[in-house]
């Protein structure tokens, strides 16, 4: 596949609620060094060149003041915003239904994480081919163990107890970031099996492993950070500071 004979759309979704990160805005619209977040997520994707559109997915409420950031920002490859939906799940799937059937790939790329570099995203375009779709990731640090929450007092346990179960192998596991790049068609169609099944999964890639997909882990970066909580935006603050530096 020659990647830059394709329409490659990117869809941004940029519409949860952020309880963890404990603000009243929504955290796309957080100011990381004087710039909203999302702005930094978007200017990332613009850099890309293969990329012919970017369609950001936003809260209803969100939707104006997100188009006036769009509009004084000056990125070009935006002609729409996707107005988001009650999980991620379902705001990907209104990005989706925005998209051509001409387009060939598309890319999802949280509104959360703003230093995906333009090389990471296009060696995930270029990956693709032989795959239904391919995933950035890094390999797991810690030692990981699967729990469940304890109940039976004869164990001695109660109820707010957290039981270990097993401890997993860590040269197996990867954490799993995005950008993730699929082939279009593929990706709306597991979006629309797993709607009529009312099946939720925390990214598209599981959607497209459900339905006997192939997944591809491309290496990614430990500074591809995911803004989630107060304390990363220090976190994102201080690599900022550092690439100055640079």
């Amino acid at each position: 596949m020659n990647a830059r004979r394709d329409r490659i759309v990117a869809v941004v979704p940029a519409a949860g609620l952020g309880k963890r990160f404990g603000q009243e805005r929504n955290k796309s619209l957080y100011e990381l060094s004087g710039k909203p977040l999302i702005i930094w997520v978007l200017e990332a994707l613009e850099a890309v060149p293969e990329i012919t559109e970017i369609i950001p997915v936003l809260k209803g409420d969100d939707l104006k003041t997100g188009a006036g950031l769009i509009e004084n920002s000056g990125i070009s490859k935006i002609k729409k915003i996707a107005p988001g939906g009650k999980e991620r799940q379902d705001s990907v799937y209104n990005g989706l239904k925005m998209l051509e059937d001409n387009t060939s790939i598309v890319i999802v790329h949280d509104g959360a994480r703003p230093f995906a570099g333009s090389d990471l995203i296009r060696r995930a375009i270029t990956e693709l081919e032989g795959f239904d779709g391919v995933v950035a990731g890094v390999p797991v640090k810690d030692t990981i163990k699967q729990a469940r929450t304890g109940k039976t007092k004869e164990q001695g346990a109660t109820s707010r107890d957290i039981i270990v179960q097993k401890t997993l192998e860590r040269g197996t596991l990867w954490a799993i970031q995005t950008p993730q790049v699929f082939y279009f068609k593929k990706l709306r169609e597991a979006h629309k099996k797993a709607r009529s099944e009312n099946y939720y999964a925390t990214d598209d890639a599981a959607l497209i492993e459900k339905y006997g997909g192939k997944v591809k882990i491309i290496e990614g970066s430990f500074g591809n950070i995911k803004i989630t909580t107060p304390e990363d935006i220090a976190i994102a603050e201080a690599l900022i500071k550092a690439s100055t530096r640079c």
